[in-house]
């Protein structure tokens, strides 16, 4: 059941990445609107496109990480206590590697 919600998710990561990959890149302007305000939209939307490119990596370290610890045995074990995780917290973030009371610290 976590392999596969995993696998799906990771999948659906690299494809939106791969839709994305295009507005990370060089900043172009449209030839029919020049000017600064021009320039700031496409930088910006550029540096938004960046943005979530880097949250798309960060979560996909997290769910590439879970899957380890599926295939190492220590999946929805807290790495920082050694106790059970909870189901209902892996059902919200199947990549959570703490419980609670120490991912509250």
């Amino acid at each position: 059941m976590w392999r596969e919600k995993l696998a799906t998710e990771l999948h659906a990561l690299d494809t939106s990445d791969d839709d994305s990959r295009e507005d990370r890149g060089t900043v172009t302007l449209d030839q029919q609107s020049v000017g600064r305000l021009s320039r700031m939209d496409a930088m910006q939307r550029q540096a938004m496109a960046q943005a979530t490119s880097r949250r798309r990596a960060q979560r996909r370290a997290r769910i590439l990480a879970a899957l380890a610890r599926l295939d190492e045995g220590e999946y929805g074990v807290c790495q920082d206590c050694g106790e059970d995780i909870p189901p209902g917290r892996l059902e919200l973030d199947p990549t959570v590697a703490t419980c609670v009371s120490c991912a509250n610290g």
